[in-house]
């Protein structure tokens, strides 16, 4: 990656944990925003850095809008950094997604910069996501991500 670029440079997404993800799709539908998608299936990370029961009870809805994806996150039972969100803040933005071409190198880059992994995702090809603990800082977490088939790291 060249000097001058940074890994939070190509914003993605925004995510906002809810508590009730119906509602909130309800409540964005009534504003204009809608064609509301599941996100793809959880199970397809076969590497995730917390128990995958909590992981796979979180339930993410997308809309991609004309310049950015905003996605919906309501968390199920269990010890999840969006649950006690959720819980201690109510609901809000969570994180911001930011588009990498190598999550794994992204990944190094964040931690040489002295930002800690929290939560990480890998698929089979490499792709997938690193949360960046950076809310005492920011009040929203930093996340890398790369899609399927575009992620050069394993």
């Amino acid at each position: 990656m060249p000097e001058n670029k940074t890994i939070f440079e190509t914003l993605h997404h925004v995510c906002i944990v809810v508590e009730d993800i119906d509602d909130a799709m309800r409540y964005f539908e009534n504003l204009g925003v809608c064609d509301w998608q599941d996100y793809p299936p959880l199970s397809d990370y076969v590497e995730v850095s917390l128990e995958r029961s909590e992981f796979e009870s979180l339930t993410y809805k997308l809309c991609n809008l004309g310049n950015i994806q905003l996605q919906l996150c309501q968390p199920g039972p269990g010890n999840t950094a969006q649950r006690r969100f959720l819980e201690d803040r109510g609901p809000g933005v969570y994180h911001l997604g930011f588009d990498v071409p190598d999550v794994a190198e992204a990944e190094r880059i964040g931690q040489d910069a002295g930002l800690a992994p929290g939560v990480r995702g890998r698929r089979a090809d490499g792709s997938g996501f690193t949360y960046f603990q950076t809310g005492a800082a920011l009040g929203v977490t930093l996340e890398v991500r790369a899609s399927p088939g575009t992620s050069l790291g394993t």
